[in-house]
């Protein structure tokens, strides 16, 4: 997949429009959409996108993702996408609906069909829509479609849902919605070492800022180490309260089966499986040692 981050001349694609974070099952479906239609029809696909979190970069909030761009991206892209174009939200904001349909997606990408989510807006004052763009289309000579409102389990699927699950701690219903596990990614740093003294090694990443935070406590992972390996492990995310006076949040990860090799410095992933229970402050070392115990137990 090409990744484009200046407007440039692409012409006869089948577009996917949309911010995308997390790429979840619904989002999955849309984006594979676009692609089956450009495989049968002969043509490329793209994914249109934004640079900035339309909300977050008007109201001047720093974004909080349920993936990073860079992850999502690679989704996409194993989804079967040719190109990821990626426009500058500030350039195109002042546009009225007319002009970004117009001036932007046909006049670069004349395209031959352009799939969107049901609630799909775009333009400024968000006035184009799904109606707007199907009024358009015998004009512009594409095909449009937009995906229907999706649900599981009686709840509509959104990037929204899926954020307020995480925040709360739902990790197995915000992974059924994406489609596989919440993951963060980081470099292993050193921590204080006190996991190693008490039989309970931790590699500790720092926990990304612009990702969703679950609520901190313990939870059952898998780690994906920088060689490929997928490994068992628990994680702690939070402050620590036995052992440290410094209260800052890391994400520190126990990984099972024995493992001790120094992977100071290497890239891991950490998939989120489920909650166990939430951070507490134990009176003592060996009280700490027995509830990680019964932790590892509870996978």
């Amino acid at each position: 997949m090409q990744i484009i981050k200046e407007i440039t001349y692409i012409p006869n694609l089948s577009l996917a429009l949309g911010f995308f974070d997390g790429v979840h099952i619904a989002h999955q479906k849309l984006i594979k959409n676009a692609v089956n239609f450009a495989k049968k029809n002969g043509i490329k696909s793209g994914v249109v996108t934004l640079k900035q979190q339309p909300y977050c970069y008007l109201n001047n909030i720093m974004p909080k993702y349920i993936s990073s761009r860079e992850y999502s991206y690679n989704f996409i892209e194993h989804l079967g996408a040719d190109y990821l174009i990626e426009l500058d939200f500030d350039a195109v904001s002042g546009m009225t609906s007319l002009e970004y349909l117009r001036d932007i997606l046909i006049k670069n990408f004349t395209p031959m069909a352009i799939f969107t989510g049901f609630n799909h807006h775009f333009g400024r004052n968000r006035q184009g829509n799904c109606e707007f763009l199907e009024k358009y289309q015998s004009e512009f000579n594409y095909h449009f479609d937009a995906l229907p409102s999706q649900k599981l389990n009686d709840n509509l699927i959104s990037s929204s849902a899926i954020r307020k699950f995480l925040e709360s701690g739902q990790i197995e219903d915000a992974n059924s919605m994406l489609g596989r596990e919440f993951c963060v990614s980081g470099i292993v740093v050193e921590g204080n070492k006190i996991g190693r003294t008490i039989s309970y090694p931790t590699a500790n990443i720092n926990y990304p800022d612009n990702i969703v935070e679950v609520p901190n406590g313990v939870y059952g992972v898998n780690v994906e180490l920088s060689d490929g390996r997928v490994l068992k492990g628990i994680a702690n995310f939070g402050t620590k309260p036995t052992v440290n006076a410094t209260m800052q949040k890391t994400l520190e990860t126990h990984i099972l089966d024995g493992f001790d090799e120094d992977i100071y410095g290497h890239k891991i992933k950490i998939n989120f499986l489920k909650f166990i229970r939430r951070e507490q402050k134990f009176k003592n070392i060996e009280k700490l040692k027995e509830q990680i115990k019964s932790d590892i137990n509870y996978l």
